[in-house]
């Protein structure tokens, strides 16, 4: 087999998720789309903005992060 630096990529394999949300919350996802086109000029369906949103949310999110890490030692 030959030795190169970029290891085999991962499942890279969509999982659909299928979620109801309260109405505030749609309105808040709906201005958020609204805000995102005025800032860039570019059209984006809410769904394709929610899981950047959400990595957003969880990378910044320290307490998750080592939580986390804890999790995935006991896997081990």
């Amino acid at each position: 087999m030959t030795d190169i630096k970029l290891g085999r990529l991962p499942d890279r394999t969509p999982v659909k998720l299928a979620i109801s949300v309260p109405p505030d919350l749609h309105l808040a996802l709906a201005d958020f789309d609204t805000i995102y086109h005025e800032t860039y000029g570019d059209d984006q369906a809410i769904a394709d903005l929610v899981p950047h949103m959400l990595f957003a949310f969880l990378a910044s999110d320290r307490g998750f992060a080592k939580a986390r890490a804890g999790l995935a030692a006991r896997r081990k």
